[in-house]
């Protein structure tokens, strides 16, 4: 993923804090607590003290924040206020903004979990168009019967509709959110300020490094480039929510990764605060090389051998009965992929499988699918 910045005033690049895209996380690490394993206490604690009628009610919309990070979340960027409103100082304020959007668009961003091709592209609104509609609940009925009988009350209702999750949210933060909000947004507010110093003093390339390592500028410095499997462009000048890059900072989004890049709203990076533990991501082209360079069978047994011991190139061969040239083809392939050290004993190189980096293959790959 990319984002323009070309003729962007470094003014306009800034960071903040979203009460209600904090929420949309909290929310997310309670209905898939498998993705935060940092997070069972927290998800544990906070599912068994929802009431019933809460819990039923979040169940009912939570495709909106399960298996995609809905924009209704992040509705600052859509508001077109002249200069380009950023997000409220409470919940209640983000709410407001969330009001501001005009039925069509709220309807088009509320139908987002539906995966539809026209996310990047724009489209006519389903209220509106009639083949629009039809696609609009033929991928609900898709998604299942919870998804299409959301799609059809927004359709047929959207101002009821728009009610009913502004008290859902309103809920939630007298529910447990108030006081999460209170709890995390000290350290989202000190990492906001630090890494604005970054930006600040250092550059925009450097504030990036210090918010991840899976973001970056290009040669020109005129494209933020995301390290994600997704793909997807946005400009950050000429929106008609006007011109502008918002960092959001969460507690509770690790290892997402998530930028709207929506077609005329401003572009936002929402990025996890990480604990100083985490490493670093690898990154997708890493990931592939290593991955490729494993799933070749004769790779796989010089690795069971490697993983034992440290061997030179002529004792692989004889091991398994191939010539040396070949042996050392397959061990460039995996010294590409950072997955073996060597060392030299006076004339023989020696190498051997890394161990650590081998085991965070998996947990590599599944924070690379989730980013």
């Amino acid at each position: 993923m990319d984002i323009d910045i070309t003729g962007l005033p470094p003014e306009r690049i800034v960071f903040g804090l979203s009460p209600l895209a904090e929420l949309g996380n909290a929310l997310h690490v309670l209905c898939e607590p498998g993705h935060h394993p940092g997070l069972h206490g927290w998800a544990t604690a906070t599912a068994a003290s929802l009431k019933p009628d809460l819990a039923d009610r979040l169940h009912e919309a939570d495709f909106l924040w399960l298996t995609t990070f809905s924009d209704i979340l992040l509705p600052f960027a859509g508001v077109r206020s002249g200069g380009g409103a950023g997000p409220g100082g409470t919940l209640a304020e983000d709410l407001d903004l969330l009001d501001l959007l005009p039925d069509d668009e709220f309807v088009s961003v509320a139908l987002e979990f539906t995966c539809s091709a026209s996310y990047d592209k724009g489209g006519l609104s389903p209220l509106t168009d009639a083949p629009a509609r039809a696609r609009a609940l033929d991928l609900a009925a898709a998604r299942g019967p919870r998804q299409l009988d959301f799609t059809e009350r927004l359709l047929n209702e959207p101002v009821s509709v728009r009610a009913w999750i502004r008290r859902l949210f309103e809920d939630c933060e007298q529910a447990f959110f108030g006081d999460t909000w209170r709890r995390v947004r000290v350290q989202l507010a000190a990492d906001a300020r630090h890494k604005t110093e970054i930006l600040r003093h250092k550059g925009l390339g450097d504030a990036m490094t210090a918010v991840s390592a899976a973001l970056s500028l290009d040669e020109t410095g005129t494209r933020v480039r995301v390290d994600k499997l997704a793909e997807g462009r946005s400009q950050a000048m000429g929106s008609p929510a006007g011109d502008g890059l918002t960092f959001i900072p969460t507690s509770f989004g690790w290892p997402h990764l998530q930028v709207l890049h929506r077609p005329d709203w401003r572009p936002v990076i929402h990025y996890p605060v990480a604990a100083p533990e985490l490493p670093s991501p690898a990154s997708v082209e890493l990931l592939k090389l290593r991955l490729e360079a494993l799933a070749h069978p004769l790779r796989m047994r010089l690795c069971r051998s490697l993983a034992r011991s440290a061997q030179t190139t002529g004792e692989l061969a004889d091991t398994y009965g191939i010539s040396a040239p070949e042996v050392s083809r397959h061990l460039a392939v995996l010294k590409r992929a950072g997955l073996l050290t060597t060392r030299r004993r006076g004339r023989y190189v020696l190498h051997q499988l890394d161990l650590t980096v081998v085991a965070r293959l998996g947990s590599d790959f599944l924070e690379g699918v989730l980013r």
